[in-house]
């Protein structure tokens, strides 16, 4: 319980967990906001790892700081500070939020013209200046929690029967009573926690409400609300609270005088199960503290049987956003081959044979799509790759072109397979790349858990590497150490592991067996394996890393002679099939990238990546590769690895130029010894995508 004699205007308490910059805005606003008034902040860190604390302590050293060694919980946060705020009004505030110059006084002025509201709210603004509707809220009676389970309470939102749970059938600029307001900004008579409206009224008689809450003299707390529930981890916390504000003879009031904006953090999306599980859960959790004994049991069963619908619908949404692209490149195949099925039999003087379209066109769809899965293609991290849709389009085409010949009745469209390839193809790849051009497509990012000098040792076989598989952001030690270099820094300590990845967007994980036990690196992934990641090894003193059935090199042969070249020599007409292949597709499609540029008015991208593509009349000519070299490159690489100069270079697909000419030799020596198909049509991909991202639109 408070013991300070000494009372201030206003506390303002916010409970930080990993954001940074978000918290450091918003403690600019509350400083900004307090001038003229008596005011205390505290800052309660459920234990991030973002760097959040020396933040505070270097730019906000007056603000009290309360450090947990775990996340606690919004409720347990809450009541660490609320024990020892001296202000006569508490400000609940989350760090994702700006408040106005205005907000503190004008919020303060309401409290102290306002003797009976026990805890007032102020209007709440999305980021994209919309009101927020979370604002204002009633209790999730039977009524009230059907109609938001259903949805009801969004398909009439001006219905004062359905709208009911965030009062939409109110104007956002109306001063009204209501049941309940958000946690993210929550004004609360700081006296209502320790004593109902009667007894603080006798108090002010007596001359002791402007302290009454710090309980002068042993002063006994009277029928007050409490502090917050800690059994409500997250969500909830807020509707009991006031709840019990108002069973205390108080009242709850929204008002419009200011307003702040919400930053509404990406932890918990609406859509996802995790938000739906929470959210609901506390809902329950609420009724079955409150009305238990108002309600019949049957409505608990009814509302828990509402959530697990909700979470279903939930399930069932996302699984259809999973199943888009696969869906995507069924239609899309299936449209095609009927297309040229379709002027194949106008050519010949017949009409579409049914059985062509009963057969040929959803077969070749499907497996495409299931070559495509093979290779995981389909998953989120490999949605943007190549390699999986060369390898989709070269199964259908051999097994429509087998199937033919076991099946007489559809003989008939083997030049229709055929011919339906390369279209698929350009089809299929050319939404993924407008798809990765969208979303920014970026290269993997990797952390390494380990010492220092395993950091330092992967992160320069990285900057040789001719293909990094990713980029190392920086390390975790499993011990206490400080960062030791500016290029590679330490990013935390390894109990903070599970929060770094997602801060920093890690996409690979990588164990270095040199610092490492084997029994540590194992209950680290299981403590990570609901995430989306890749885990590899670094093994002690090698060049390469492990992963799934992978093994990426990251190092070259020094010598390169020619008989380890002669597996390229001996596949050369098949890499030659493959160039014409791909450079007719490539031809054939330049009147739409012109067209393309009149309608979109993105002149200077279409243009450069047409410019690229007229230069494949000489790959049918013989006189250039596909891919090989640029002529500056040429003195630098050997005759006899057979490459030749190229429409595009090897050296374009390397994410960094490679800065000296030993490293250009590296480069071509690694490729020579990798190429294969797969390869070659990676590199284009590369090539492509850079080319698109340079250019402006």
């Amino acid at each position: 319980m408070p013991t300070s004699r000494h009372p201030c205007d206003l506390s303002v308490i916010i409970v930080n967990y990993n954001v940074r910059e978000l918290l450091e805005e918003a403690l600019r606003s509350v400083c900004r906001a307090s001038r003229g008034l008596d005011v205390e902040i505290f800052v309660v860190d459920n234990n991030s790892a973002d760097g959040s604390v020396e933040m505070i302590q270097t730019e906000f050293p007056h603000v009290h700081l309360i450090t947990n060694a775990e996340n606690l919980g919004f409720s347990r946060a809450n009541n660490q500070a609320i024990r020892q705020a001296r202000g006569r009004y508490l400000l609940l505030l989350n760090p994702d939020t700006l408040i106005q110059e205005d907000t503190l006084r004008v919020m303060v002025d309401f409290l102290e013209t306002h003797p009976e509201v026990g805890a007032a709210g102020c209007k709440i603004l999305n980021p994209d200046g919309t009101f927020a509707p979370e604002s204002r809220r009633a209790f999730p009676t039977p009524a009230v929690a059907f109609y938001r389970l259903t949805g009801l309470s969004r398909l009439f939102p001006q219905s004062r029967r359905f709208g009911r749970y965030n009062l939409t059938y109110l104007s956002p600029d109306e001063e009204t009573e209501v049941d309940a307001l958000s946690g993210s900004c929550m004004f609360v008579r700081h006296a209502a926690l320790y004593f109902s409206r009667t007894a603080y009224e006798r108090l002010c008689l007596q001359g002791l409400g402007p302290v009454a809450h710090l309980l002068p003299e042993g002063l006994q707390p009277e029928g007050g609300a409490g502090l917050l529930d800690e059994d409500f981890f997250m969500y909830g916390e807020d509707l009991d609270w006031c709840y019990r504000i108002q069973q205390a003879g108080w009242k709850i009031v929204y008002t419009p005088r200011t307003q702040i904006i919400h930053y509404k953090g990406e932890s918990t999306k609406k859509g996802e199960l995790r938000y739906v599980r929470l959210f609901y859960g506390a809902m329950v959790q609420f009724v079955e503290k409150h009305f238990r004994d108002r309600y019949a049991p049957l409505f608990l069963l009814l509302l828990r049987l509402g959530i697990g619908l909700r979470a279903g619908f939930s399930v069932l949404h996302r699984g259809l956003r999973r199943l888009a692209p696969l869906g995507l490149d069924g239609v899309l195949t299936a449209t095609i081959v009927a297309l040229v099925g379709w002027l194949r039999s106008m050519a010949a003087g017949r009409a579409l044979a049914e059985l062509f379209l009963l057969s040929v066109v959803p077969a070749y769809a499907i497996s495409t799509i299931a070559g495509i899965a093979l290779q995981r293609g389909y998953h989120r991290s490999r949605l943007g790759h190549l390699r999986p849709v060369a390898y989709g389009v070269f199964l259908s085409l051999l097994f429509m072109g087998t199937l033919s010949f076991f099946v007489p009745d559809i003989a008939f469209s083997r030049i229709v397979v055929l011919l339906s390839a390369p279209f698929v193809a350009a089809a299929l790849v050319g939404w993924r790349l407008a798809w990765s051009r969208r979303h920014k497509h970026r290269p993997q990012r990797a952390l390494l858990v380990g010492p220092a000098d395993e950091a330092r040792r992967l992160h320069l076989l990285l900057e040789t590497a001719p293909w990094p598989p990713f980029t190392l952001i920086g390390y975790v030690s499993p011990h206490t150490e400080s960062p030791t270099s500016s290029e590679l820094p330490c990013l935390g300590e390894l109990r903070h592991l599970r929060d770094l990845v997602r801060l920093h967007a890690v996409d690979t994980v990588v164990f270095a067996t040199g610092g490492l036990t084997h029994t540590l690196v194992l209950q680290l992934i299981q403590q990570l394996r609901d995430l989306p990641l890749q885990f590899k090894i670094l093994p002690e003193g090698r060049t390469h890393v492990i992963g799934k059935a992978r093994i990426d090199a990251l190092d070259v042969a020094p010598i390169l002679d020619a008989e380890s070249a002669l597996p390229t020599l001996r596949s050369l007409h098949v890499s030659r099939a493959l160039e014409c292949g791909l450079a007719l597709v490539g031809l054939s499609i330049l009147p739409l990238l012109r067209l393309g540029a009149r309608w979109q008015g993105s002149r200077k991208t279409l243009d450069r990546l047409g410019h690229r593509l007229r230069g494949l009349r000489e790959v049918l000519a013989g006189r250039r590769a596909l891919i090989g070299y640029h002529e500056s490159e040429q003195a630098l690489l050997p005759p006899e690895w057979g490459l030749r100069p190229g429409v595009f270079a090897v050296s374009e697909a390397r994410p960094q130029a490679a800065r000296t000419p030993e490293d250009v030799r590296r480069l071509y020596a690694y490729y020579v010894q990798q190429r294969s198909l797969g390869f070659d049509l990676s590199l284009l991909y590369r090539i492509l995508q850079q080319t698109l991202r340079s250019s402006p639109s």
